[in-house]
């Protein structure tokens, strides 16, 4: 697991594809939300999606508000509280 973004408003972490556990045989990322204290897990196609919209958008130079804005797009999926972290 790595920790790949963090800001005051988000921080991202990746999983790296694990053919032993069946969730995470792509890898996947958890985004964390933390003035809301809610998180998602998104593996799969998403993921992959998630990775080739960040490649995308990395390659625009953005700033951390943009980068923010972008994570944005997933609060509506955010349903998991943050416990520990």
């Amino acid at each position: 697991m790595n920790l790949i973004y963090n800001s005051d408003q988000y921080s991202v972490v990746e999983f790296v594809p694990d053919d032993g556990r069946d969730a995470l045989r792509f890898g996947g990322y958890e985004i964390m939300d933390k003035a809301c204290r809610k998180e998602i897990f998104i593996g799969g196609t998403l993921a992959e999606a998630f990775r080739k919209n960040v490649e995308d958008l990395i390659a625009t130079q953005p700033t951390e508000e943009d980068i923010d804005a972008f994570l944005g797009n997933y609060d509506v999926l955010m349903s998991q509280p943050v416990l520990l972290h």
